[in-house]
């Protein structure tokens, strides 16, 4: 039993899960954590999808009088919401009690309790094989939930090399739920084709969920294509006085300075190949609209979050409580003078929105005439916010003109590449301006799901084009406004006659970063006035 100093109050921060199964085991495990604590006041809370939420439980904390409050994030490995959502939390509290000393601790990541937790699981499940077969002829596969966080990630690539060694197993391999790569099914096919006579599937979760019950339906399937091998679900670690003890110590560590996260690989402190735009960005939740959603009622907002900067190379919408658009006064006005200034009866209805923006954005009537909007291509775009992808810019001009509100309040996430250090180097080896480099490396990290948003570089516009026609890149909709002398014209036309991707453009020198933010920003308000599940 961990030893933890008598006056500290501990609050366990749990994700909360849609599955009341995995929500009953995370506050069984609580009850253990409580036993385990020896008669100190120990509280739960969650990020979404369950009440108390944590700033519910750090409350009932001080009601109880605590005045030192150790919160631990009840989760295995430090990713987005120990490193972002849960110090958000905390940050709040701190502010909102003063007089408590209110500390954060770290995941319980590969603690020594959770290794042998790990190793008990594995000789459980070895123990319910139809044949016994050796360690030599068993391959271990560690499944991860999957994050955005490389670090979070290779953790688990970690986890399974110790037991591959610690235990004795001829191989191991990793794969993921979801988000990083391999996938479950994919990794499962490729684990088995290593040849051995048995896999022993461990899903590195703390408890059961959506995810468990997809793990384990995925491993029953490859079980049944494969009755020559020894497919063996070894099972998620549960409540047991190991993680619990686990979770103490960290809330000890928390207040004698030794919370140690993994920071020396983290994508938030440190230029991470591939995700050096990430480094320095603000610790911003992204969970005060969902508190407490599924338990029929929502959770009064503590907290508030700071905004990504505008210029961020790579921003992530923050989520906030949904409403419709409210136009200023001065832009109502706008829009009803744009709305007689000119005929607009000839225009096809799906592209009004889109047009009159146009000439709010330039002060010109005349502008709507030299715009093409291929047949759909509004609704692509409104489509492809809805499914959340990626809004690519060619320059940080075009990102900084999209409406900050909107973007988080639809959770959207939007990228410029232009002057990350890979493009620069992208450019130098391939003879590219950097607009075009930026392009190209979105197409390589972001695929298909995209809405590309091009105001200034004609070479972007040339590049995306090349890449639609010869690597078959399909983003949901491209829009090509740059303005200037020297290719522009050309480009636009080339971007008119590339039938295979919905586009916007238009004719001539005209355009530039503000049209093109404009015209996402049309898309923008229309998905924010439709209605969402």
């Amino acid at each position: 039993m961990i030893a933890l100093p008598e006056d500290i109050a501990l609050v366990v921060a749990g994700h909360g899960s849609r599955d009341p199964d995995g929500v009953e085991q995370f506050e069984r495990f609580v009850d253990v954590v409580r036993h385990r604590a020896g008669g100190r006041i120990v509280e739960h809370g969650y990020l979404e999808f369950a009440r108390p939420t944590i700033d519910e439980g750090v409350r009932k904390a001080v009601a109880a009088g605590a005045t030192r409050i150790s919160v631990v994030p009840g989760v295995l490995l430090g990713a987005t919401h120990a490193k972002n959502d849960m110090p958000v939390e905390v940050q709040a509290l701190q502010r909102e009690f003063p007089l408590c000393d209110i500390r954060y601790g770290a995941p319980m990541h590969l603690h020594p309790s959770v290794l042998q937790l790990c190793r008990i699981r594995l000789i459980e499940a070895e123990s319910r094989g139809t044949r016994i077969i050796p360690r030599s002829d068993t391959c271990l596969v560690v499944v991860g939930r999957g994050t955005t966080d490389p670090d979070a990630n290779s953790d688990v690539t970690k986890l399974a090399r110790i037991l591959e060694e610690g235990l004795g197993f001829a191989a191991s391999f990793v794969c993921y739920s979801g988000t990083a790569k391999p996938g479950l099914s994919e990794g499962l096919e490729s684990a088995v084709r290593l040849g051995c006579s048995r896999l022993i599937v461990l899903p590195f979760f703390l408890f059961t969920g959506v995810l468990i019950k997809r793990i384990h339906a995925a491993v029953e399937a490859v079980a049944a294509s494969r009755p020559n091998v020894d497919v063996i679900f070894a099972g998620h670690l549960d409540s047991h006085p190991l993680t619990a003890d686990a979770l103490l110590d960290r809330g000890r560590e928390a207040f004698e300075g030794k919370a140690l996260m993994n920071c020396s690989l983290c994508k938030y402190r440190t230029a991470i190949i591939g995700y050096e735009s990430e480094a320095g960005a603000p610790q911003v939740g992204h969970h005060f609209h969902v508190r407490g959603i599924g338990t029929g009622e929502t959770a009064a907002v503590g907290s508030t979050a700071t905004a990504s900067p505008v210029n961020a190379p790579i921003q992530v919408g923050v989520s906030e409580p949904e409403g419709p658009y409210e136009m200023h006064p001065i832009e109502e006005k706008s829009f009803e003078i744009i709305a007689e200034g000119r005929d607009w009866s000839h225009f096809p209805a799906e592209q009004l929105d889109i047009l009159k923006r146009l000439v709010h954005t330039s002060g010109d009537f005349e502008a709507p005439d030299s715009v093409y909007v291929s047949g759909g291509a509004p609704a692509a775009g409104v489509k492809a916010i809805l499914d959340r992808c990626t809004i690519v810019t060619d320059v940080t001009m075009v990102q900084s003109g999209l409406r900050r509100t909107l973007i988080s309040q639809l959770g959207l996430r939007t990228a410029c590449l232009v002057h990350d250090e890979e493009t620069k180097i992208v450019a130098q080896s391939n003879g590219l301006t950097k607009s075009a480099a930026g392009i190209r490396r979105a197409w390589l990290k972001f695929g298909n799901d995209v809405l590309l948003a091009i105001g200034d570089a004609p070479t972007a516009v040339e590049e995306a084009v090349r890449l639609i026609q010869e690597q078959g890149w399909r983003p949901r909709l491209v829009i090509g406004l740059p303005v200037g002398f020297v290719g522009t014209q050309e480009c636009k036309e080339r971007l008119r006659r590339c039938l295979h991707v919905p586009r916007i453009t238009n004719k001539g020198t005209r355009g530039g970063s503000p049209w093109a933010a404009a015209t996402v920003n049309a898309l923008l308000i229309q998905a924010s006035q439709l209605p969402r599940k």
